[in-house]
């Protein structure tokens, strides 16, 4: 599998959802983050578009995005967040398990992603992310194997304050097993909502510590867990 080929044809395609202005319909408006969804055509669901501030310059704001390693201390919607493969400097495989939510209605689902993060004139940066296949990690018994489509965050220096970023995040996301659509219509804007939150406590968090960086040595803290 080319899986750098993939990485790119996926950040292109992120990019032209950013660019896409017609046919959003704001679903959900809470504490400055805005959520819009569309119709997706890669599935039976929709494509969420989720924008806010962050106060964060671009570069800090796309590492903290990218890096795995600190992903877990911030990102309440996942329970296991894994590199099992990096591909190129900027191209990485990750195993990703979610918590349930909407009140245990949606049981865990397991993911594995190609993540990628490409840099653009402007200062501009898009972390891209789309589900693959990998051998070493078959779908297991214990959790359904969900689906990402295209998805991916656009960060781009504020006009009026270059120390803040606007924050655009996609989402397409095949949940896949016996959920009735409606069911992740009313519960997916509220969790994205939170997820930008989350990424401003653990940007702010990490203002604090050691730094952004993800470094080498890590490497053998990360767990192939299934």
């Amino acid at each position: 599998m080319d899986y750098k080929a993939i990485a790119q044809q996926t950040a292109q395609e992120v990019l032209g959802y950013s660019q896409d202005t017609s046919g959003w319909k704001v679903v959900k408006i809470s504490k400055k983050v805005t959520v819009s969804s569309k119709a997706s055509r890669k599935f039976q669901g929709n494509l969420y578009r989720v924008e806010g501030i962050i106060p964060e310059s671009t570069a800090k704001l796309s590492d903290f995005l990218y890096q795995p390693g600190n992903r877990l201390t911030w990102d309440k919607s996942l329970k296991v967040y894994n590199m099992i493969q990096r591909i190129d400097s900027d191209t990485v495989l990750c195993h990703t398990i979610t918590q349930s939510f909407a009140m245990g209605s949606i049981s865990p689902r397991d993911f594995i992603d190609l993540v990628n993060i490409k840099h653009y004139e402007g200062n501009m940066s898009i972390i891209s992310s789309q589900s693959v296949d990998f051998p070493g990690f078959p779908p297991s018994s214990n959790y359904i194997r969900g689906y990402n489509h295209p998805c991916g965050f656009v960060c781009s220096p504020l006009s009026e304050n270059r120390e803040y970023s606007k924050l655009v995040m996609f989402v397409q996301t095949e949940m896949r097993g016996k959920l009735s659509p409606s069911i992740i219509e009313k519960t997916m804007p509220s969790n994205l909502v939170s997820f930008i939150l989350n990424a401003k406590d653990g940007i702010k968090a990490q203002k604090t510590s050691s730094g952004y960086g993800f470094h080498p040595n890590t490497l053998s803290s990360f767990q192939n867990k299934k």
